[in-house]
């Protein structure tokens, strides 16, 4: 099964399978088949041709995949045109959401280890 142009992954249960397209979490995908009337139990192998339908449907309703995608990242680019504190924290790679930054921000800074004493010291060959 494809919705919006990701495969569906058939040997997970449904809820955790339409996961697997960006902007659709486990909430959104719970919703949505309570709202369908399909069981989220169900492997997606064993839809009817009707449920599939009704379900790919729904999902596309949504802002999903490309078009969320591009809203976010004109969203980040906005900010940093305007010069705000969340647009240049988001050009330095720094944390966004008022996390410190003296420890702790390895995430975003991508695992920097600046000290000298960090990691394990190699042997020297005499």
């Amino acid at each position: 099964m494809r919705v919006a142009g990701i495969t569906i992954p058939e040997g997970k249960r449904l809820e955790i399978a339409l996961t697997a397209v960006y902007g659709v979490g486990r909430p959104r995908a719970h919703q949505t088949l309570r709202a369908l009337g399909i069981d989220p139990g169900k492997r997606s192998n064993d839809l009817t041709p009707k449920e599939e339908t009704a379900l790919r449907e729904a999902i596309e309703k949504f802002k999903i995949e490309g078009e969320l995608r591009r809203e976010i990242s004109g969203n980040i680019r906005r900010l940093k045109d305007i010069k705000a504190h969340r647009g240049v924290r988001h050009a330095k790679k720094l944390p966004v959401r008022g996390q410190r930054t003296k420890t702790n921000s390895r995430t975003v800074r991508g695992n920097v280890r600046k000290t000298m004493t960090s990691g394990r010291r190699k042997l020297e060959k005499t």
